[in-house]
């Protein structure tokens, strides 16, 4: 295969045949360089992580449950360095290209999985997700992509960083691909009864970029036609931004514990990276003990909007793609836009489908479902029905 598109890790050159029955027999998937191949070093994008570590001997948990469906693997894909990213221009091995937006980021820290799907390298990927990065790509390509509830699915052989918040996650260009996958890896049957109640939350697309929300409007009203009973309700009463701080106290103290025995080692590392780190060693008891009452506030808001049968959505990011070759203080509001938006993921755990079907100016934007815990299948039920029903 041909990576012209700076997709998959350099120097690498990968094909592991699934099984020869399987439900996902004829499909090809790549896998994030975070998680485990056999034979292969695990790169976490950054060329000092594998130092010293040894070559992994077995499957990671995702990888060979796909493989044992009948997937063939084709490579593993350019990641932000050790995960610590969301817009997917890597220090080390460079920045994918965004077919469906030339010039502008894929999205990270899934960069290399998510465009190798939408240039159609490969029909599925693995990704992760900690504050956002299956759920910002998936947006930023225009893919249907997953963050499952929290916990549901093992992380055997995943690298982690913030492991309150880490989740596997996947890809797809079309949503018959994305729910075979889907049902699959969640071991359960898609089902064809939908929610019957959608609540749009208010806050979150007056947060978005104006252009954004209304591009997504007409996507809404056909969710809302789907589902049949709509709401407008707000998501998150204390601020967005306020969950947001959360999110950006607990899980940069969680990924500095994380990598504090790397750290000691003095690798290289991207300023952007090193600042994160350093920004979660900074973090005290204190304030982490205020940024997890919060999450436990965050976590009551979502039970209480989302009793069985009900769904919300919201955009899954504030603006489209931006360009690639940002300044570092370009970036830093960008990110913290993004953090607004997606910081529930990991606060609340719940399972979050980004769906494409809307652009700006012509470049991709997705629109976000989010259930009850549990609720995976359901939504990406609503996902495949909502693209025939145009």
């Amino acid at each position: 295969m041909t990576d012209s598109i700076g997709a998959f890790v350099p120097g690498t050159d990968i094909r592991v045949e699934g099984a020869a029955e399987g439900p996902l027999t004829g499909l090809t998937f790549a896998a994030k360089d975070l998680f485990d191949v056999a034979g292969y070093p695990t790169g976490g994008g950054n060329h000092d992580w594998p130092t010293g570590r040894a070559v992994p001997t077995r499957n990671a948990w995702a990888v060979q449950r796909l493989l044992d469906g009948g997937a063939t693997l084709v490579g593993k894909t350019v990641t932000d360095e050790v995960s610590l990213g969301i817009l997917g221009e890597s220090a080390f091995d460079g920045t994918p290209v965004n077919v469906n937006a030339p010039g502008r980021v894929p999205g990270g820290s899934s960069s290399g999985s998510a465009a190798a799907v939408a240039a159609g390298l490969c029909d599925t990927a693995l990704g992760t997700d900690t504050g956002g990065s299956v759920r910002v790509p998936s947006s930023f390509c225009g893919l249907y992509g997953i963050r499952p509830t929290h916990g549901r699915l093992p992380v055997d052989g995943m690298m982690t960083q913030a492991p309150t918040s880490d989740t596997t996650g996947w890809f797809a260009r079309d949503a018959a691909t994305f729910a075979k996958v889907s049902a699959h890896l969640l071991d359960e049957a898609i089902p064809t009864d939908l929610p019957t109640r959608l609540l749009v939350t208010t806050d979150t697309f007056a947060f978005a970029e104006d252009a954004v929300a209304e591009a997504l409007a007409p996507l809404v009203d056909r969710l809302a036609e789907l589902i049949g009973a709509r709401e407008d309700v707000l998501l998150a009463p204390q601020g967005l931004s306020v969950w947001a701080r959360a999110q950006r106290t607990i899980q940069p103290r969680e990924a500095y514990e994380t990598f504090k025995p790397w750290i000691d080692t003095n690798p290289r590392m991207a300023f952007g990276v090193a600042r994160g780190l350093m920004q979660g060693a900074a973090v005290t008891e204190t304030e982490l003990g205020w940024a997890n009452q919060m999450r436990r506030e965050a976590r009551g808001r979502l039970k209480s909007l989302l009793p069985a049968g009900t769904i919300l959505c919201l955009p899954t990011t504030p603006f489209p793609a931006p360009p690639t070759g940002l300044s570092i203080s370009q970036q830093t509001p960008l990110r913290e836009l993004i953090t607004c938006l997606c910081a529930f993921g990991g606060l609340a755990g719940r399972p979050q489908v980004s769906i494409p079907g809307a652009t700006v100016d012509g470049l991709p934007i997705g629109l976000s479902i989010v259930g009850g815990p549990g609720t995976d299948a359901a939504l990406i039920a609503v996902a495949r029905a909502l693209e025939s029903h145009r």
